[in-house]
């Protein structure tokens, strides 16, 4: 890696950044945290321009930035609070497309590298599809380098537009909530005891329930395996707009399955599964199937966007929408032990591949270097 400006060469004073997050994802927020602790490790000043809520969520002061209350909206007050922010800095890195636009709007006019990451893909049909994309070309074009989280997320980059578009390293986001401590058999139990399966196997999907999660192919998939004995139980953590149509079919078609809603405690809940079920219609970095393979709990996934270069083959993959293939894989794996302990094992291994929290501060830091080496001498 280059010299890293940051730790003040030649009496410049330290590199300042503003990261700008918007509403931001699990995987967003976690990713901003850990960069800018690493980055404050380095001597690089980070304001983080984000919703209160995310602060108290995600404690960005406690590892030593600044934080700035900018809420989520593109209200003119939002731009206006985010251009007194990044007044003096010296590069602002905007994590997600809405915050990504809003950074473009208070910068413009200045020359202050905007550096973008696009860490998932936005879902939308008919004339927002459209918008979107006016979207997406806005902020590629304004970015000076986009880091895309999936290799699919770079081509959707450059086919919009952007002049510098790379892979981005993203460590694994360290659990949501501190793990408790104690006997792993002991809290596993609890956890099943809790959701009702102790005699029978359990299996477990966390995410939004938005039409995009392909909730609807899982049900039907759980039709097909409800003549197992014993049936097993799915559980979907998350909430959404599809609650109560999701609900309505559970109760309708009599499935095994429980809607728990938004949960603090995945880690341990999915610690206690036998799977772990990813059925979207796309992905990029997944933070349950990160956090599948690190726990050691086999995963069956749609084979979209990021989710094969993610997982390798350490995981069960299925076309997207393809419910008899996603109910024979879980009926496939429920009935084979050694074939559970074969994707555990591998999970391991490719768990290991992924960049480091250190990886991922050294390369955002060698785009800043980059993109401000002819910083004025402090």
């Amino acid at each position: 890696m280059s010299h890293v400006s940051s730790h003040s060469p030649h009496g410049q004073s330290p590199l300042r950044t503003v990261q700008v997050l918007g509403g931001g994802s699990a995987g967003s927020s976690a990713h901003v945290r850990s960069l800018t602790s690493g980055l404050v490790a380095r001597g690089v000043r980070v304001t983080v321009c984000a919703p209160a809520e995310a602060d108290h969520a995600y404690g960005f002061t406690g590892v030593g930035a600044q934080h700035v209350p900018v809420p989520r909206s593109s209200d003119p007050a939002s731009v206006a609070a985010l251009r007194t922010a990044c007044a003096d800095a010296d590069l602002v890195h905007a994590h997600g497309l809405h915050a990504a636009l809003r950074a473009a709007l208070a910068l413009s006019g200045r020359r202050v590298p905007l550096v973008v990451t696009w860490h998932t893909r936005s879902h939308a049909e008919g004339a927002r599809a459209h918008l979107l994309r006016l979207l997406e070309r806005r902020v590629a074009k304004a970015a000076a380098v986009v880091l895309g989280t999936s290799s699919d997320l770079v081509d959707r980059a450059r086919r919009r537009g952007a002049r510098d578009a790379r892979l981005a390293a993203v460590a694994f986001p360290a659990p949501r909530t501190p793990v408790e401590h104690g006997d792993p058999d002991r809290l596993r139990h609890k956890a099943r005891a809790e959701l009702g399966a102790i005699d029978r196997p359990l299996l477990m999907a966390v995410g939004s329930l938005d039409r995009h999660r392909g909730y609807d192919t899982l049900l039907d998939a759980a039709r097909a395996w409800r003549h197992l004995d014993p049936a097993p139980l799915l559980v979907i953590a998350g909430e959404g707009p599809l609650r109560a149509v999701l609900q309505r079919r559970i109760e309708d078609e009599g499935l095994p399955v429980r809607l728990i809603g938004r949960r603090d405690d995945i880690t341990e809940l999915l610690a206690a599964a036998e799977i772990a079920l990813l059925p979207s219609s796309w992905e990029s970095r997944s933070v349950l199937a990160q956090e599948a393979l690190h726990a050691r709990v086999p995963l069956v996934a749609t084979a979209v966007g990021g989710v094969p270069e993610l997982v390798g083959d350490a995981a069960e993959l299925v076309p997207y929408g393809d419910a008899e293939a996603l109910a024979e894989a879980v009926v496939r794996l429920l009935g084979d032990p050694a074939r559970r302990e074969v994707l555990q094992e591998k999970g391991v291994r490719q768990a290991a591949t992924w960049p480091t929290e250190d990886e991922t501060v050294a390369q955002v830091l060698s785009v800043y270097d980059e993109l401000t080496q002819h910083r004025p001498l402090g």
